[in-house]
C-alpha cells in the first residue's frame, strides 16, 4: 500500500513536470513588421494573436524597428536568433539586404517566412504575397480610372506616392501598373515619388507633386502610409474634388477622407487575415506540415507555392462610401 502511495505521488510529480515541459515549448513565431506604430501591421498582430489561439501552442513577438529601414530589421533578427525563435514572418524593407541575416537564421534552423513585402528566396522558405502581384496593379489603375472620372474627364495626369524605393511590394505593383498602362487609354503617369512609409514626408511629397503638376487628377498610393497623408495634404491644400487620392489603405484611417471626398475609392486585402496565414504558414513549417508546393493556411485555406516559394493569399477588396464604415469598425 505505501509503495502504490509512493509510486502515485512519483506519477503526479512526473506529471506536473512534462505538463511544464509541454507548456515550456510553445512555437515562438517572430512577427517583424516594416516598422512599429502602423496601423496595418498592427492589425496584422491581431491575426497573428488569433492564429496563436487558435493553434494553442504558439507565442507570438510581435517586433520591428521605429523606422522602416533594412538596419533597423537586421538588427532585430539578430537578437531573434540569439533568443532561438522558432521562426520568424517579417514584412521586408528591402528584398536583398535582409538575406544575410536570415541565411543565418535558417541555419540555426529557425524557419523564416516574408509576407507582405518579400525576402529574395535564398533569406526565406516561402513568401505569402496579400494577393497576386498583377491583380494588384490591375486594381490600382482601375481605382486611378475611376477616381479620374470624378473629376469630369475621361483621362488625365496621375502620379504614384509609393513607400521606400527598395520596398518589395511596392516596386512590384508599381511595375505591374507600368505593364498594363497601355490598356488605360486616359491615364498618364507624370511622376513616381516616395515616402518613405513615414507621414509627414509623404504629406510633403504629395504637395510637391500638387505643385509640380498643375494638371494632375489622381494620386495612386498603394500604401497605407501614404494614402492617409495624401488625402490629408489634398484637404489642406483645398484641392478636394479637384485632385482624388486612392490606392491601398485601412478602412478605419480612411474612412473620414472618405466622407470629406478626398477618397472616392480604394483597396486592401484584410491584414488581420494576412498576419493569421504568415504566422499559421511559419506553425506548419516547423511541425514539418507542409511540402514543397502547398501549406495550409488555416481558416484562409491552401496556399499554392511555385517553384520559388511564392503563394497568393486572396483577392483585393474594393472600399467605398458604401461598406466604408461597415469595415471601420474591424480594422
Amino acid at each position: 500500500m505505501k509503495i502504490n502511495k509512493a509510486l502515485k505521488s512519483v506519477i503526479i510529480v512526473l506529471s506536473i513536470i512534462i505538463s511544464g515541459v509541454v507548456q515550456a515549448e510553445s512555437v515562438r513565431v517572430a512577427l517583424v513588421v516594416k516598422a512599429l506604430g502602423i496601423g496595418f501591421f498592427e492589425a496584422a498582430n491581431d491575426g497573428a494573436q488569433e492564429a496563436a489561439k487558435e493553434l494553442g501552442d504558439v507565442e507570438i513577438i510581435y517586433t520591428g524597428p521605429v523606422t522602416p529601414t533594412a538596419e533597423g530589421q537586421i538588427e532585430i533578427i539578430s537578437s531573434l536568433i540569439s533568443q532561438r525563435v522558432d521562426a520568424i514572418a517579417i514584412s521586408a524593407n528591402d528584398t536583398d539586404a535582409l538575406v544575410p541575416i536570415l541565411k543565418k537564421a535558417q541555419q540555426r534552423g529557425i524557419k523564416v517566412v516574408s509576407f507582405d513585402s518579400g525576402v529574395a528566396a535564398p533569406g526565406r522558405a516561402v513568401h505569402l504575397n496579400p494577393s497576386s502581384n498583377e491583380l494588384i496593379g490591375k486594381i490600382n489603375l482601375d481605382l486611378a480610372a475611376v477616381a479620374i472620372k470624378e473629376t469630369g474627364s475621361e483621362g488625365g495626369d496621375f502620379a504614384i506616392l509609393s513607400a521606400s524605393p527598395t520596398a518589395t511590394n511596392q516596386n512590384i505593383w508599381i511595375d505591374e501598373m507600368k505593364k498594363m498602362l497601355p490598356q488605360y487609354k486616359g491615364l498618364n503617369l507624370v511622376a513616381t515619388v516616395y515616402g518613405d512609409d513615414l507621414a509627414d514626408k509623404s504629406y510633403r511629397e504629395t504637395q510637391g507633386l500638387i505643385k509640380s503638376y498643375p494638371n494632375l487628377k489622381v494620386i495612386v498610393a498603394p500604401t497605407s502610409v501614404g494614402i492617409v497623408a495624401a488625402a490629408q495634404a489634398v484637404s489642406d491644400m483645398g484641392k478636394t474634388g479637384k485632385v482624388f487620392v486612392t490606392g491601398l489603405g485601412l478602412p478605419s484611417e480612411l474612412a473620414g477622407h472618405v466622407d470629406s471626398g478626398a477618397v472616392k475609392s480604394f483597396a486592401i486585402w484584410n491584414p488581420i487575415d494576412l498576419g493569421y496565414a504568415a504566422t499559421v504558414i511559419a506553425y506548419n513549417l516547423v511541425k514539418n506540415n507542409a511540402t514543397e508546393t502547398e501549406v495550409n493556411m488555416g481558416r484562409m485555406g491552401v496556399a499554392k507555392l511555385d517553384a520559388n516559394g511564392n503563394a497568393a493569399m486572396a483577392e483585393p477588396f474594393i472600399y467605398d462610401s458604401n461598406n466604408v464604415h461597415k469595415f471601420a469598425k474591424i480594422f
